[in-house]
């Protein structure tokens, strides 16, 4: 078989995961090895990626010239491993720390007991109750986002006089499918942010109750690459705009947090991200205003920090498809079925080698649904073998669910590559 087309079966090979004597490795260690001394279903991490990609970003940013801030977004990863190990990049606030954004009470509390300051957290969540209000309130330190005019009503009814952020959505957006748009910001109205034309009316709310608005906060990526970058200049030029008419009204806008979204790729013919260019979007339009940029991804830091190991369990034909199932369902590896996120299945014995046939891959939730690949290219595969799914260190792991009572995935951490 060509070289090219055995190179786009490893299109995601690099440090901490590549392919040895034909067999897939990670952290320098023989994959099928780790699943049978560890068990399966189980996530194995390679912690050292983890800290690649934030001196990644935080170099770039500093290329750029700017105020840069990294946070996590927690909802992607919380292993407390993993939490240790991004706390001990750098002492609370020093420029090689990485901070917390969190979207809910629960995620304040994890962030706390793992370490991390109050001052050190930015909360950006939606619908907030009094209920959430009597937890974030009671940790004055914690940076709050408010994310809709209503919202701020809330907060100024709680905590007259308080510093609070906006969130805002202008209406467009940069995601791994192109188009513009996201869930969270695009053409169609979301449940998130305050438009720009909303921008005098939420003022005026948060003047009523002695609100300081001292951030702009946005989120309008899902995992875009270099071919998303000029949709978000679009935004992020309107951002600006909204900051400039806020900074007239005398509002001291020292942060604009630019959310998540930054991708990594996954598929074959995919570039990493281009991050030089991507900071300097945020030099030329955020630069000139006098702030901070902050950045709170998850895919971008923890992504590519884990792939899952599974064993397969069936092998069976159906009228014409072969069906391989695995001891894993989408209640522990749910990102594909809830983001509709690209998945890659590799063969562990058999990484690079050519595919033998078409398989459905399926996963043992007694649900029809549960199916992680149709009609995938598939290596010679048998009962007993163990197949990893790449790239699954974000969003799989963290929203686990009981569904059908099966259990949550087994993990294990390398904190360096052999």
């Amino acid at each position: 078989m060509p070289e090219a087309n055995a190179h786009a079966r490893t299109w995601w090979t690099r440090p901490g995961l590549d392919v040895r004597g034909g067999r897939l490795f990670v952290a320098g260690r023989d994959a099928e090895a780790i699943a049978r001394e560890h068990g399966t279903p189980l996530y194995a991490h390679d912690l050292l990626r983890v800290s690649e990609q934030v001196r990644a970003l935080q170099s770039a940013f500093g290329r750029a010239g700017l105020d840069g801030r990294v946070r996590l977004a927690l909802k992607a990863q919380h292993a407390s491993e993993v939490l240790r190990s991004v706390r001990a990049l750098g002492e609370p606030g020093s420029p090689e720390s990485v901070g917390m954004d969190v979207c809910s009470p629960g995620e304040i509390e994890w962030a706390l007991e793992h370490g991390w300051r109050s001052d050190e957290i930015s909360y950006t969540g939606t619908n907030l109750s009094d209920r959430d209000l009597d937890v974030i309130l009671e940790h004055p330190g914690v940076h709050l986002n408010v994310d809709l005019i209503t919202q701020i009503e809330r907060v100024g009814r709680r905590a007259r006089g308080r510093t609070i952020g906006i969130r805002v959505n202008p209406r467009g957006g940069a995601g791994f499918q192109g188009g513009g748009g996201t869930l969270y910001s695009g053409p169609r109205p979301t449940k998130f942010g305050i438009f720009p034309e909303q921008l005098g009316r939420a003022l005026a709310v948060a003047r009523r109750h002695d609100l300081t608005i001292d951030t702009v906060h946005f989120h309008v990526g899902d995992g875009y690459l270099n071919e998303g970058l000029s949709d978000l200049e679009d935004v992020v030029v309107r951002v600006a705009d909204a900051v400039r008419s806020l900074q007239a009204e005398g509002c001291p806008i020292a942060e604009v947090n630019t959310g998540g979204g930054l991708g990594v790729p996954q598929r074959a013919g995919d570039r990493p991200l281009d991050l030089d260019r991507w900071a300097s979007i945020m030099a030329t339009h955020l630069g000139p205003l006098g702030v901070a940029v902050g950045t709170e991804p998850g895919d971008f830091l923890v992504k590519e920090c884990a792939v899952n190991l599974a064993e397969v369990v069936t092998v069976e034909e159906r009228d014409g498809a072969l069906f391989v199932g695995l001891d894993i369902g989408w209640n522990a590896m749910g990102e594909r079925f809830i983001y509709r996120s690209l998945l890659d299945l590799v063969l562990c014995r058999a990484a690079d080698a050519p595919a033998d046939r078409e398989v459905t891959i399926s996963g043992h939730i007694n649900e029809g649904d549960d199916l992680f690949a149709e009609n995938l290219p598939f290596a010679h595969v048998v009962e007993g073998d163990i197949v990893a799914a790449i790239n699954v260190g974000s969003y799989n792991a963290s929203m686990t669910s009981e569904h059908c009572l099966r259990p949550a995935a087994g993990s294990v951490f390398f904190t360096d590559r052999l």
